[in-house]
């Protein structure tokens, strides 16, 4: 195989593997009801400090969620999870 072809190769695999990475990193943050999501982009968000539509690499949140210094049980309650427009996941917190 060529240098060339081995360095595009390198980098492409690269690229997805550091787009896993973070896909997977935003997804647990959200998946364990505790915080937003770290490298999503908010949308469209709410006035209580979180809930809305975050958006990242082919990937987005709908989140709702307690994010109020004075709410009694804070972090997210509700989520739906999207890849490139299909939906993934869903939960609710009881």
């Amino acid at each position: 195989m060529r240098k060339k072809t081995k360095v595009v190769l390198f980098v492409t695999f690269s690229v997805l593997f550091l787009w896993g990475v973070v896909g997977v990193i935003d997804y647990f943050q959200v998946k364990g009801f505790e915080k937003k999501p770290i490298f999503s982009i908010p949308t469209n968000t709410a006035d209580d400090g979180g809930s809305g539509t975050y958006k990242g690499l082919g990937y987005s949140f709908e989140i709702e969620g307690n994010f109020m210094p004075e709410d009694e049980f804070p972090g997210v309650t509700h989520y739906k999870y999207y890849i490139f427009g299909n939906l993934i996941d869903t939960a609710l917190r009881d």
